[in-house]
Formats: C-alpha cells, structure tokens, sequence
C-alpha cells in the first residue's frame, strides 16, 4: 500500500514535469529552427534568464498582484456566501435580484474596470473590487445550489425534533454545502488573479499586469513571459493552498465539481 502510495505521488508529480519539459525542449527547437524573432516569440532559455536577472523585480510585482487577489477573493466571496444564504431563505429576494447577479457575471470586467479606476483610482482598492467582481457570482450560485439541494428525508427528521432554521442551517445546510462550496472558490482562484491583472492593465504603476503592459508597449516579449509565468505560479500556488483546506474540511466525502 505504501510503495503504491509513492508511486502515485511520483506519476502525480513527473508526468506534468516530463510534459513540461518537452513543451520547453519543442519550444526552443522550434524557435531556433525558423529563426523567429525575439519580440514575437522569445526561446524559453531568454524567458528563464529574465526571471533570474529580474526576479526581485517580478517577486515585488507578484506579491503587489496576489495581495489584490487574496483581498478581492475574501470579500467577494463572502459577499457571495451572504447573498446565497438570503437567496436559499427568500425565493422573493432571490427572484429580484437573481437577474441583477446574470447582469453582473455577463458584463466583462474589462468593461467594468475603466469605471472601477475612476471611482476608485488606480491603487490597489480598485483592483481588490476587480477580482471580488469576478469571485461573486461563482459562490452565490454553487452556494445557493448546494444549501438548496437537501434531501427531504433530512430536512423532514430535523423538523420532527423541532430542529430551529439556525439549526437546520447549521447541521444541514451548511455542511451539505461544503462541496460546492470549495468548488466555486477553487474556480475564483483563477477568476481573482485574472480580474486583479485586467484592473492593472487600465490604470497601475505596480503589480503583474503593469509589468505586462509596459513591457508589451516595449516590445520586450522576453519580460512579458516572464510577468505572466510569475502570475501563473501565484495563481497555481493559491489554487493548492485552497484545495488543501479543502481536504482538512471536507473529510468525509469527495467533493462535488458542481459549476
């Protein structure tokens, strides 16, 4: 059982590294092959010397970017947690403001953030609300689905000891929640990184999406990969960190990919 447990954790861990390694390999055979220019494909040799000469630089932007997305990931997820507890108790709150929540999810934030930097200005603040724009809607719907999703025979043996809402809540609802739940945050992961890099990307003088827009006005296509692996890396990194506290809490079932 043990030596299948370490050969799982080595296929887990090698095949994406191998997968990895040949995707380099390809690229720079591919680039140095038809001799393209720098500044439409750098080889992933140029791009690994600008993240070793520049990453100060890179780890500053980097955190900057992340503490946007840590931030904008919090609050619009509880804000989403929130609507969805008064969704799943209110069908008459729900239908109201339902529609204004599929207004929100389909206009881009690419859109919204012009305004964002307007009322905001461009520090972080407006960046925050960019990324907690972005994780709202996947929390309020997983949410309000998994606190809806109850079986009638559950529901009905809570009632028949007098079981409050409160209680219902938390020993039903709540906990039969969970699954889709962590689903939709470990979906707002990618989304907050993405809507904190299209807030820098209109108006910043820091972050991960500055670094990608300056260098691509300069043509320094070298730096811009070196910005968006770093991103990537981030995003990679709190997409684990929330997958883990996933696993501590939800420990008694798998849990349900539901968005």
């Amino acid at each position: 059982m043990y030596k299948k447990n370490i050969k799982r954790r080595l296929e887990e861990i090698g095949f994406p590294i191998l997968f990895f390694v040949t995707i380099l390999a390809t690229w720079e055979i591919f680039v140095m092959i038809f001799s393209i220019p720098e500044y439409l494909l750098p080889k992933p040799t140029k791009i690994i010397s600008e993240i070793i000469l520049n990453f100060n630089s890179l780890l500053r932007h980097t955190i900057i970017t992340m503490i946007e997305v840590i931030f904008g990931f919090l609050i619009g997820n509880v804000l989403g947690f929130l609507g969805a507890v008064i969704f799943a108790h209110s069908k008459t709150i729900e239908k109201g403001l339902y529609p204004y929540a599929i207004a929100l999810k389909t206009t881009p934030i690419l859109a919204i953030a012009p305004l964002l930097v307007l009322w905001f200005g461009t520090g972080m603040i407006s960046k925050i609300v960019a990324a907690a724009i972005v994780c709202f809607f996947p929390i309020l719907v997983n949410t309000v689905k998994g606190l809806k999703n109850i079986d009638d025979e559950y529901l009905d043996l809570l009632r028949s000891f007098s079981a409050s809402k409160y209680q219902i809540f938390t020993k039903l609802r709540l906990p039969n929640s969970l699954p889709y739940i962590f689903s939709a945050l470990k979906i707002s992961t990618g989304l907050a990184v993405v809507g904190a890099i299209v807030g820098e990307f209109v108006g910043a003088k820091e972050g991960i999406g500055f670094v990608i827009l300056i260098s691509t006005y300069h043509l320094e296509t070298a730096t811009m990969f070196a910005a968006i692996i770093m991103s990537a890396l981030g995003g990679i990194l709190f997409f684990y960190f929330i997958s883990l506290i996933e696993r501590k809490i939800i420990f008694w079932q798998k849990t349900k990919n539901s968005f």
